[in-house]
């Protein structure tokens, strides 16, 4: 495996449009109102965590480990964390990429079976070149080409994650 010599998107990219997006949540949250955070792992550790430092709300994080529909996983076998309450909160969920579709769909029917007062979701990377599934994000960080990227918390085969920047695996 080897990566691209191209950066895709650089820190300082990153560092900006996540800082604009953390804005835009904190004008589309009630002022006063708690946001309910839930970080799906592993991908969007890295995203979430510099996203929430950014967003001027009080607010709680939870971290949901899944795996990609794709690749086997099953949003009815979820566990939500138990100290994270879902019924009745305005509840954003953060997702390191949006590709087929199918795992942001399936796990945004998931959450309104729970009834939040609100469902929004952030992801950082858009590649419409892999939707099977029609799904809309509230707050897209970028959209890319049709590449496995990996930096900034993405990865490939678990490598490659603490890259500050967003490349390709050739």
């Amino acid at each position: 495996m080897r990566l691209a010599d191209e950066i895709l998107i650089t820190e300082e990219q990153l560092a900006t449009r996540v800082g604009e997006m953390a804005a835009e949540i904190t004008a589309d949250t009630e002022p006063g109102s708690m946001l309910s955070v839930l970080a799906i792992l592993d991908g969007a550790f890295i995203f979430c965590s510099d996203l929430i430092r950014r967003v001027d709300a009080p607010l709680r994080v939870g971290l949901l480990r899944m795996i990609s529909i794709t690749r086997g996983g099953d949003v009815d076998q979820l566990r939500f964390p138990a100290d994270f309450p879902i019924t009745g909160t305005d509840l954003l969920v953060v997702e390191d990429i949006l590709d087929t579709g199918h795992t942001l769909a399936a796990l945004s029917d998931r959450l309104m079976q729970q009834a939040p007062a609100r469902l929004r979701t952030a992801v950082l990377l858009d590649k419409p070149a892999g939707r099977e599934v029609e799904f809309k994000p509230d707050y897209v960080g970028f959209t890319i080409p049709d590449h496995w990227v990996v930096g900034y918390g993405l990865d490939s085969g678990g490598l490659y994650r603490n890259l500050p920047h967003i490349t390709y695996v050739k």
